[in-house]
């Protein structure tokens, strides 16, 4: 398989954006939302440094992760 940046060049952007665009903007908005969780309740987070590479490494997964397991109630 052989991939070059000429390839770009041919690829339909009017048939890609709309269907990239809301897959950015919905990985966007978990990690602000994600990120924000963890500014607001910052005193009471284990693993900090641990979480902020996971969301930023895994984008949407790792806010997904962090929302579901990395948050504690109370």
């Amino acid at each position: 398989m052989n991939l070059n940046f000429d390839q770009l060049y041919e690829v339909d952007w009017h048939a890609v954006l709309p269907i990239l665009i809301p897959i950015l903007l919905v990985n966007v908005i978990l990690m602000f939302i994600a990120f924000l969780d963890m500014y607001i309740y910052r005193e009471s987070r284990d693993k900090k440094l641990f979480w902020i590479i996971v969301i930023l490494l895994f984008n949407t997964f790792g806010s997904v992760l962090y929302l579901v397991i990395g948050r504690k109630k109370g």
